[in-house]
């Protein structure tokens, strides 16, 4: 009986987006195995590739271009979704994401774009929106959003902040009596991360935003905690961390969070293509050992487990504090390139050998 493969990866970021790369996958696959059936399900998380996943699997969405200031301030020119149901998706990582800056800007980086483009979505009349909070490129709680949406923060002279990370440590006030009203907002999370403490978002996720210094991790967490207490909200609530906060920012507006991969999943019918499968690959740009906590190879990985189909893993590169225990089979891209900038160069050459090399071992 020919194999069926599902392929299901989230898109390696600033690399190769999802649909690409499972087609990839596929094609390398079928170069070893050429009557394996394959079902391709591009997935996201809520990050990087949201919209698009969407875009694909709901009939009729149509894309609206907006312009909006980016995580540095320059104009970046992107799209919002509009789906059949009068829903918008709108993804920050297409709008304030950490792809959009040449350099980390752990400072003035910050979400005002994203809080942009939702105005537009509700300027049009939008009666739901789907918000994608990965891949951010700031740590500022969110307030470059709320401030788009008709919050103020001011300092301690009663002058609004500047942007990003630099003027969320210097509020001391919060008006939020001119927010714009919420509809039904469900915002699609990649962690479950508490805003502020040990493990949350300065602390964890700020050295990916060039914030590196402790001294620095410690007062942009002081930060958050005092944000949080200006604006009532409980700093422990799981999420509130995601996106340098944005989580936090978007539960305060009336958002309700929910883990991102699950919703999409739901979206593009996973769990019935994963029925039919003999096996599952996904993968992502780099597994590691925060892949395990709302990620998409491990939820795709856990789906799979569950309807007792072997699963394997592609990722550009495989960090040695990866739990790869879930999967039969991991390829690394950089291993089979021989570097980093080799896989990256060409990814689709290097996850077409990724899909040949799984074909051969699960042949095998």
């Amino acid at each position: 009986m020919p194999t069926t493969v599902v392929v299901a990866p989230d898109s390696f970021k600033g690399s190769i987006t999802a649909a690409e790369a499972a087609a990839a996958l596929a094609e390398g696959w079928a170069a070893v195995e050429a009557d394996a059936a394959f079902v391709l399900r591009p997935m996201a998380d809520g990050g990087e590739g949201t919209v698009d996943a969407f875009a694909a699997a709901v009939p009729g969405a149509q894309r609206i271009p907006v312009t909006v200031a980016g995580p540095a301030g320059a104009p970046v020119d992107t799209a919002w979704l509009l789906l059949p149901d009068g829903t918008a998706v709108v993804d920050l990582a297409s709008t304030s994401g950490i792809e959009l800056v040449g350099e980390l800007r752990p400072w003035d980086a910050d979400t005002t774009g994203f809080g942009q483009a939702i105005a537009a979505a509700l300027d049009h009349g939008v009666t739901r929106l789907v918000l994608g909070i990965g891949s951010s490129a700031s740590t500022d709680g969110g307030i470059g959003l709320l401030a788009a949406l008709g919050a103020r923060f001011t300092d301690a002279a009663g002058v609004p902040v500047v942007r990003g990370a630099s003027g969320l440590c210097d509020v001391v006030d919060a008006d939020l009596s001119g927010l714009r009203r919420a509809p039904d907002v469900l915002v699609l999370s990649d962690v479950t991360n508490p805003l502020t403490g040990p493990r949350g978002a300065a602390a964890v996720f700020g050295p990916q935003k060039g914030l590196t210094d402790a001294v620095d991790i410690a007062r942009v967490d002081r930060a958050l905690l005092r944000l949080a207490e200006l604006v009532g909200l409980d700093p422990e609530l799981p999420g509130a961390g995601a996106a340098g906060g944005v989580g936090a920012a978007l539960v305060r507006w009336g958002a309700e969070l929910a883990p991102g991969a699950a919703e999409v999943a739901r979206l593009i019918g996973l769990a019935d293509a994963i029925g039919t499968a003999d096996v599952v690959a996904t993968g992502e740009g780099s597994y590691d050992g925060q892949s395990g906590d709302g990620k998409v190879p491990s939820f795709v990985a856990a789906a799979a487990a569950d309807a007792d189909v072997r699963a394997a893993v592609v990722a550009g590169r495989i960090t040695a504090d990866a739990d790869t225990s879930l999967f039969a089979a991991s390829v690394s891209l950089t291993e089979l390139a021989g570097s980093a900038e080799a896989s990256q160069a060409d990814p689709a050459r290097w996850l077409r050998e990724a899909g040949a090399e799984l074909a051969r071992r699960f042949r095998a």
